[in-house]
């Protein structure tokens, strides 16, 4: 902790004087955002990590707020930023909670990208939880989704809440809240292939009857009368997806 201002330290030796830690914290959130300078980066970060601790929560959280004000102020290394911020998240289970908005300014367009794109990399290698499977939910798991639900909620990109959803499938109703999102975002075919890989996956059980009804709405909106009648067919189901991209190749 020498990295840490002398009050700050003091105070997080006598852990019965949280008034102590508080008003060191309070002084030092003023100091550096009144003249920030590069080498604070580093101690905002230092105090982030030593706070992430469920005692200390609150103190944590506006402490990574500190941070991000200096990390915009001094202009840090946006790369450097993105390391830090998916460090923290991996590393330090009680960790605060990143808002992304909060580092819009410090990590600018390159390092939103850069975040992404390292993100989705780990993200991606998790395996999926299929149909039937009870999930394993370790402590890295966990991050990564936290990372990720904040990253496609932060962008309204729709193919990292597709991402996220995917990773998932142990149920039908799975399968439902992708193919809704798809709808939602008025992406008609995407969602009844993911309403037809539903019904394949349940076999006409649990959500099936959800499923057919958001299917039978988007070929309705398509224009494909047939299929949408088809699909209330019990013996259609888990048929349709091959015909539905046949369809749309052909117009």
């Amino acid at each position: 902790m020498d990295t840490l201002p002398a009050a700050v330290v003091a105070a997080l030796r006598t852990p019965d004087r949280r008034d102590d830690l508080v008003a060191a914290l309070t002084a030092f959130d003023a100091e550096v955002r009144t003249g920030p300078r590069p080498e604070d980066v580093a101690v905002c970060a230092r105090l982030v990590e030593v706070l992430s601790v469920p005692a200390h929560a609150d103190l944590a959280d506006r402490a990574l707020g500190t941070h991000a004000a200096v990390c915009a102020a001094t202009a840090a290394e946006s790369d450097e930023v993105v390391a830090w911020l998916l460090r923290l998240q991996l590393e330090f289970p009680e960790s605060p909670e990143v808002r992304l908005a909060d580092y819009a300014a410090a990590l600018g367009d390159e390092g939103l990208a850069l975040y992404r794109a390292v993100a989705v990399e780990r993200f991606s290698a998790l395996p999926v939880i299929g149909f039937g499977e009870t999930g394993r939910y370790d402590r890295v798991r966990w991050a990564l989704l936290r990372i990720m639900e904040e990253l496609a909620e932060y962008t309204e990109d729709v193919d990292l809440q597709v991402l996220v959803l995917a990773k998932d499938l142990s149920s039908g109703w799975h399968y439902l809240q992708v193919a809704t999102v798809l709808q939602e975002a008025g992406r008609s075919w995407e969602a009844v292939e993911w309403v037809h890989r539903g019904l394949a996956a349940t076999g006409g059980r649990g959500a099936a009857g959800r499923l057919v009804d958001l299917g039978v709405t988007e070929y309705t909106r398509l224009g494909k009368l047939d299929e949408a009648a088809a699909l209330r067919k019990p013996t259609s189901h888990g048929t349709g997806g091959d015909s539905s991209r046949a369809d749309r190749t052909t117009g």
